[in-house]
């Protein structure tokens, strides 16, 4: 059995313009983390997946990044490293809801793995 996506992130330049746009197109609900600028997405829907909108890092380009539920984050880290990607993000906790990693695979694309277990 595989395993499922689980999140989503769309990251811009003008996060309240975006944000904005993607609620008028879908009716999506989102609500804003003004601290950390990250509007959290609820799709809605029978079998919706949830995401976020934030303001890109500086010194990214926009992208969109979807995140995969995994056991062991370090596990699949190394595993996608043997198979030619790179860490772009070691696991790090997310306070209350477990931990994240990330890495590049070989054509440059993020991705995100998540685990609903803490790590330290």
């Amino acid at each position: 059995m595989g395993q499922p996506v689980v999140h989503w992130e769309i990251a811009g330049r003008d996060t309240a313009n975006l944000q904005a746009f993607y609620r008028q197109l879908f009716g999506w609900k989102i609500t804003a983390a003004d601290a950390m600028d990250y509007g959290f997405v609820e799709t809605g829907g029978e079998g919706g997946i949830d995401g976020g909108i934030f303001r890109a890092p500086d010194g990214t380009t926009p992208h969109v990044t979807f995140y995969v539920e995994v056991n062991d984050l370090g596990e699949y880290l190394a595993k996608a490293n043997r198979l030619g990607a790179q860490t772009s993000m070691p696991p790090t906790p997310m306070p209350g809801i477990g931990a994240a990693a990330m890495f590049t695979d070989p054509e440059g694309n993020t991705i995100g793995l998540f685990t609903g277990q803490t790590v330290s």
